[in-house]
């Protein structure tokens, strides 16, 4: 089990898999994330400021324990939804004149990544939705309490963000897996695309963000979108910053990464 005391010790790159498709092909790249637990919401907020560039919606500061849980390697990428979008009749979304290939797929609803997640569960057999907010925190943050989980600095050419010091910078997406991954061996968790998850939004923790709602959103739900993106400042890429969008809702800010259980 990891807990942020010895994350330094245990955080290390897990093994990565794939599983394989109906046709004989491989599926997203995934990396296992071990037990563990964290605290949950902007650690720089104090009683009096936002030292850590926060908001209210990151609070309050809250102990999560996750169960193990895979996570994908890199955002789902236009070839991956793609092939899903081939398969099964759907329009495939359209990528800005980009490029597709390795770049995170863009122009996809909350409907459609829980449509490619269910896709991928008839193809393999597995347990695979998108991950819950609190999963994607403890996967993004991998055992730091800092803004990025590199440090508190943005510093430079580390990720995609407006103002992230990369030659992408508020321009477009980059390809998946441009930077560094984090000590999970997880990339982009930092800008490039809004990521959606499987948790309903509330503008402060209640326990939603430990729930993952499957099927049936009511007219009025917004799920929570995590990362920042490619067009979005520094402060609105840190680990702990969370947004929520309508599940119909399809921008070029917006793709997605799955998550599977053993």
């Amino acid at each position: 089990m990891v807990t942020i005391s010895d994350a330094k010790y245990s955080c290390q790159p897990q093994k990565f898999f794939q599983d394989r498709l109906k046709d004989g092909s491989k599926g997203p790249e995934m990396v296992w994330i071990p037990a563990g637990t964290f605290r949950m919401g902007d650690m720089n907020v104090t009683v009096t400021s936002f030292q850590g560039g926060g908001f209210d919606n990151e609070k309050p500061i809250h102990r999560v324990s996750v169960s193990r849980f895979a996570m994908g390697k890199y955002e789902v990428t236009f070839a991956e939804y793609d092939k899903f979008a081939q398969a099964t009749g759907r329009k495939k979304p359209d990528d800005e004149g980009w490029g597709r290939a390795n770049r995170p797929v863009i122009h996809v609803s909350w409907h459609d990544a829980t449509a490619y997640a269910e896709w991928i569960v008839t193809q393999t057999g597995k347990q695979y939705r998108l991950p819950s907010e609190a999963e994607w925190e403890y996967a993004a943050r991998a055992g730091t309490e800092t803004k990025y989980w590199w440090g508190n600095d943005i510093g430079s050419n580390k990720a995609n963000c407006d103002g992230c010091g990369s030659r992408l910078d508020d321009k477009q997406t980059a390809p998946v897996g441009s930077f560094a991954a984090n000590p999970f061996g997880i990339y982009d968790t930092v800008g490039n695309v809004w990521e959606w998850t499987c948790s309903e939004y509330d503008n402060k923790y209640k326990g939603k963000e430990q729930q993952c709602l499957i099927k049936s959103p009511s007219k009025s739900s917004h799920f929570v979108l995590r990362g920042g993106s490619w067009d979005f400042d520094a402060g609105r890429v840190r680990s702990a910053d969370r947004d929520g969008g309508q599940p119909t809702v399809r921008l070029r800010l917006v793709g997605f990464r799955l998550a599977r259980l053993p």
